[in-house]
């Protein structure tokens, strides 16, 4: 199955993330059999980012959103470790400092656009300000129609400036919302992520639906699509981005560039000093 195609938010289309199932785990009945899948996307990926570091043309842009416990710094963990930290920056965009509130709303968001050879993850991202706000009534209905706009130009600035942008939603259930807070509870180790505001955002859960469904319609483009990744299933939910994250690097065409010595040259000096170097041992 192409997972491009399938959770792919198609352009001027109005999404329902109801009529979406957030279950849906593909052709794999269980975590074990799609490992071997899941390894090679993998394999994969590490493969593309060696060749994008080297080749130093494109750039990788991905976009994690999601409602609470939705799986975004597990999808971090699980997925994009298997790349090589030198080549990727990974930013998680919390509540707005004072002085970022005294800039326009995407002056913290384009410094951490990532540099040619590098791939960027954004845990939660610019879209924070067509949702949060959104939904606190913290901006109007115009303002929020305007943000949107400057979004799709300023992704489309990253775009031609040689970025490919992917954004995921992960997609899950009320119901599955509650029994991760609960295993946050039951675990010590995850004791540190409860928050006052899980419960309390909880309760505004379908006016962020909407929101999540009017910024994805209102930004997904052929040059930064938006993808909805079932993700009650957190072992699908990493075979889907992964495989949606290794195609679409795929279709760069990355290339080792040429060497820009002259091979030759550097053989002969090789050779000469190789030779050097023994004839020096046998003098001793």
């Amino acid at each position: 199955m192409d997972y491009r195609k399938t959770f792919r938010v198609e352009p001027d289309s109005k999404l329902k993330l109801d009529k979406l199932d957030s279950a849906f785990k593909g052709k794999h009945e269980s975590e074990d059999a799609a490992k071997a899948e899941l390894q090679a996307y993998g394999e994969k990926l590490f493969k593309q980012q060696s060749v994008l570091y080297a080749e130093h043309k494109h750039s990788v842009l991905v976009v994690l959103q999601a409602l609470d416990a939705g799986g975004k710094d597990g999808t971090i963990k699980h997925v994009f470790t298997v790349l090589n930290p030198q080549g990727v920056h990974v930013v998680g965009f919390k509540q707005p400092t004072s002085e970022e509130l005294a800039h326009d709303f995407l002056w913290r968001v384009h410094p951490h656009a990532p540099a040619k050879g590098s791939i960027s993850i954004f845990n939660r991202s610019h879209y924070e300000d067509v949702l949060v706000t959104r939904v606190h009534k913290l901006i109007d209905k115009k303002t929020c129609e305007t943000r949107y706009k400057r979004i799709r130009d300023f992704e489309a600035l990253l775009a031609e400036n040689g970025t490919t942008i992917v954004k995921f939603f992960l997609h899950i259930s009320k119901e599955e919302q509650l029994a991760r807070f609960a295993q946050r509870l039951e675990d010590p180790r995850r004791n540190w992520k409860i928050s006052e505001s899980d419960y309390s955002e909880r309760d505004l859960w379908d006016k962020y639906i909407e929101a999540f469904e009017d910024a994805m319609t209102a930004t997904s483009t052929g040059a930064a699509p938006w993808y909805v990744i079932p993700s009650n299933h957190k072992w699908f939910r990493n075979l889907a981005v992964s495989q949606i994250m290794a195609d679409t690097m795929e279709d760069l065409k990355l290339a080792y560039p040429k060497p820009t010595v002259n091979l030759d040259d550097i053989r002969r000096k090789y050779h000469a000093a190789l030779q050097e170097e023994k004839n020096g041992k046998n003098k001793k």
